[in-house]
């Protein structure tokens, strides 16, 4: 940035040079990101991109710079998942772009609306291959491997049409991540696009779905003996809809992961984000109709291959694409879950029939969690009661995540666990914990805590200091089992020498005080509890280290899966 003095407070801007650029398209793109309400962005400054920065300040948008663009990635799809409007990222060109990637790959994998916006190349350079700063073959193609679609612009105008069809998929089809490439010359130039083509377009009705498979669907609803709801990451946005259905219907409802909490999972008729225990599939395998509303069923998510439905399946999905997918339909419904399940209620009988006694079928869901890794589980319990009852939660690729807190942790409001059950990424908690938490009002809202793995924390413990630097209320939980435990046990399960999975650890206390946070460690059992609640009281950005000898010290001794 060009200078003429500096004086207290650093560099002094030149106001004749910052005149010259008050109207590139790099504002007009992120003007019209603002006009549809998105107030915060993710990503780092760098030489490429500054003219995307330039407005942010004017324009009220909070950026929150982390300290790698992965982190930003899953930083914004924590605050996507908080505000229900889509995640956005900017990055600089070349390398900036690709340390994205793995975010970009996740939102694909995850149905996550995000927006990266990136410089490239100037007009006319493309393929040139003659050493200019992050030069890259070919970007769009590079993003748009991975990305539902990927876009170099030409214009101030094209840049601008762009991020209106993003927000257009966004709101009515299957939310998934795109990306904006605007070569470097046409961010720095004028950008010639009138106000009124900034403005966020209306948002459409919801699809409601054909009227016929409607008719057909409650049909068979209305006949079903026992009628199981399955609600998908689709379904979230649509918690009382669904709810009210599974009370006209007597419903259990089990959740994927991403759709954990569509119900909330304290109500008597939810079997919680269970899919992926045996007794919790049985129950849905043995409905005479299955309901799935806004999931492609994938093995990741139940830990099985397919869910073996013996009963009529009747699937609703904004995607036509996912009516059949991993599952056959008897009957498939195109559009917005909300809108169909309130269309359902209305062409079912007005009376409703008594709901299910699922106490059995609880309580060997509740076995079937203890059997993997008690000792894990026990430990996750124990975190569990700790946390507020509205928490919301970032987890990561860790045992005692996918093995114990997502079973044993009962939440009221979707988006309140945040992970990333298909991708399954190591590195997502803290940034995505920071995103949420950026989401919430300074000084109020809902605690944010995340909880990880040491080996996914050293993926991400640089954004130790973007929280700090940023202020925020957040506790990060390090559960320490020395390493990749699970792999190791994966190794030995292969007859593989353990190699590369037992990890040198820092002091995580030592280590969370030099980034400037409040370090904190538990000992015993006994002290894990006032630890957590501790430091969520004292705010600020606080990590308490739970060494691994605690968990063998929370259950009675048993065969571990996974546990070092």
């Amino acid at each position: 940035m060009h200078v003429t003095d500096t004086d207290a407070q650093g560099p002094r801007v030149d106001d004749d040079i910052a005149a010259q650029h008050a109207d590139t398209t790099g504002r007009a793109v992120l003007e019209t990101v603002r006009n549809y309400g998105v107030t915060a962005v993710f990503g780092i400054p760098g030489t490429h991109n500054l003219e995307l920065y330039r407005p942010l300040a004017d324009l009220g948008i909070r950026a929150v710079t982390n300290r790698h663009e992965q982190g930003s990635g899953y930083g914004a799809d924590g605050w996507a998942q908080q505000t229900g409007l889509p995640g956005v990222v900017i990055t600089t060109s070349g390398p900036g772009l690709q340390n994205a990637m793995s975010a970009i790959g996740t939102a694909f994998c995850e149905s996550r609306p995000l927006l990266v916006i990136s410089p490239g190349v100037a007009l006319g350079a493309e393929f040139r291959d003659v050493g200019t700063l992050h030069e890259t073959k070919d970007a769009t193609a590079m993003v748009g491997a991975i990305a539902e679609w990927s876009r170099r612009v030409t214009s101030g105008a094209d840049a601008v049409d762009a991020v209106h069809d993003a927000f257009a998929l966004f709101r009515t089809g299957r939310p998934r991540p795109v990306h904006i490439e605007i070569p470097l010359d046409v961010l720095e130039s004028a950008a010639d696009v009138p106000a009124a083509a900034r403005a966020a377009r209306p948002e459409p009705a919801p699809a409601r779905g054909d009227a016929a498979a409607v008719r057909a669907a409650a049909a068979l609803l209305a006949g079903a003996e026992r009628p199981v709801i399955v609600a998908g990451g689709g379904a979230t946005r649509a918690g009382r809809a669904v709810t009210a259905l599974a009370e006209r219907l007597g419903a259990p409802v089990l959740t994927t992961l991403n759709g954990k909490a569509t119900v909330d999972e304290h109500h008597p008729l939810s079997l919680g984000s269970n899919l992926r225990l045996e007794a919790a599939r049985a129950v849905a395998e043995d409905a005479d109709v299955l309901l799935v509303l806004g999931s492609k069923l994938g093995e990741a998510e139940l830990w099985a291959p397919a869910l073996a439905a013996r009963g009529a399946v009747v699937r609703v999905d904004i995607s036509v694409a996912q009516l059949h997918k991993n599952l056959d339909a008897a009957v498939g419904i195109v559009g917005d879950c909300g809108a169909v399940v309130e269309d359902l209620l209305a062409a079912l009988p007005a009376t409703g029939r008594p709901s299910r006694d699922l106490e059995s079928e609880r309580a060997a869901i509740a076995a079937e969690t203890r059997t993997i890794l008690p000792e894990t589980v026990a430990l996750a319990e124990t975190i569990a009661a700790a946390l507020p009852r509205d928490a919301i939660v970032a987890g990561d690729s860790s045992q005692i995540v996918y093995m114990a807190l997502a079973n044993v942790l009962r939440q009221s409001r979707p988006h309140s666990l945040l992970y990333t059950p298909t991708y399954a990424t190591l590195g997502y908690g803290l940034p995505a914990a920071i995103g949420a938490r950026v989401a919430q009002p300074a000084g109020a809202g809902r605690h944010v805590v995340a909880v990880v793995g040491d080996g996914a924390l050293m993926f991400c413990v640089n954004e130790l200091a973007t929280a700090v630097e940023q202020r925020l209320d957040l506790t990060v939980v390090c559960v320490d089992n020395g390493g990749y435990a699970e792999i190791k046990q994966n190794e030995v399960d292969r007859g593989i020498r353990p190699i590369g999975v037992d990890l040198v650890q820092p002091d995580w206390v030592a280590l969370a005080n030099a980034f400037g946070a409040t370090g904190r460690r538990a000992e015993t059992p006994d002290e894990i509890e006032p630890a957590l609640v501790a430091a969520i009281a004292a705010g600020g950005v606080q990590l308490v280290h739970l060494p691994q000898t605690i968990g063998a010290q929370s259950a009675a001794p048993a065969t571990p899966r996974g546990e070092s």
